[in-house]
């Protein structure tokens, strides 16, 4: 091994190059997470300390995470944080990772949402929370409830609300669906985030993403499962001229507006992602 110390610029080139080599995502962004994670620094402050020495704690500690992440560790379970919506939220094993289309639903639904007065808001399988976290941080007057049947999620995500000083007004309820906010109704807008992967795509998925929660991933045989179940719910528990917002596959819009119009919704609609893939699908409860 050479004598020439491990310093932050040697230790992240030498870094990107391993990941690269083994097929890693990303592979000086995930360098540069995993080392800031290790050294309690900003990303930025890798750039300026680029001839900081590593001592053999940091070299150990770094190493593990390189293992772990060439193994299909997602970066975010490593580092247990994932920004959503400009906050940082705490991730583990228990929780889908955030992601970018989700934050395309959240500043679509904050666009109908009135900015003054109180709200009701419901998110259904809420995962990390981010959602829910997001609506009662944007909407100061909003109440939002959060479901999710595992109690692991629930539990994080009730963390999150208290990280971001809105737990008084997140209020994290565990159960399947609605079943879990059973006489809390009704609500101004149900937001979901559902599992819409077909079963028979799991198997395909990337190694991280099959590192996630199936039971956040598996939206059956078609994807819809749970979709069907969240849109015929929703519509019980939403007030007359409440909004619906789902996030969905990019084949399924189809389908999905088919099953807002079945139900009854009006105003129904699909919009894109940030990558023009239909990602999001959005109905009324009639005022009638």
């Amino acid at each position: 091994m050479s004598e020439a110390p491990w310093t932050v610029r040697r230790v992240l080139g030498w870094t990107t190059q391993h990941f690269d080599k083994r097929g890693v995502d990303a592979p000086r962004l995930a360098s540069e997470l995993l080392l800031a994670h290790v050294l309690g620094l900003t990303r930025l402050r890798l750039y300026t300390d680029l001839d900081r020495p590593l001592d053999r704690a940091e070299l150990q500690a770094y190493r593990a995470l390189i293992e772990a992440r060439v193994a299909g560790t997602p970066v975010q379970y490593l580092t247990g944080r994932r920004e959503f919506y400009g906050r940082p939220f705490q991730v583990d094993a228990r929780v889908l990772i955030p992601r970018p289309e989700t934050e395309g639903l959240v500043e679509a639904v904050l666009r109908t949402l009135p900015t003054e007065g109180p709200l009701r808001v419901l998110d259904v399988a809420t995962g990390s929370g981010c959602i829910a976290v997001t609506l009662a941080a944007e909407r100061p007057a909003a109440t939002v409830v959060a479901t999710d049947i595992d109690a692991g999620a629930c539990e994080l995500a009730q963390a999150n609300a208290e990280a971001h000083a809105v737990g008084n007004r997140v209020l994290v309820r565990q159960g399947d669906l609605f079943a879990a906010v059973a006489g809390e109704a009704p609500f101004d807008a149900v937001v979901s985030n559902p599992p819409y992967v077909r079963t028979v795509e799991l198997k395909g998925l990337q190694a991280e993403v099959q590192r996630e929660p199936r039971l956040a991933l598996d939206g059956g045989p078609e994807g819809l499962t749970v979709v069907a179940r969240v849109v015929e719910g929703a519509y019980d528990v939403l007030v007359p001229g409440g909004l619906l917002a789902l996030e969905m596959g990019e084949e399924q819009g189809a389908a999905v507006r088919n099953l807002l119009l079945q139900r009854g919704y009006e105003a129904v609609r699909v919009e894109q992602d940030f990558e023009r893939r239909d990602r999001m699908a959005f109905g009324t409860r009639p005022r009638g």
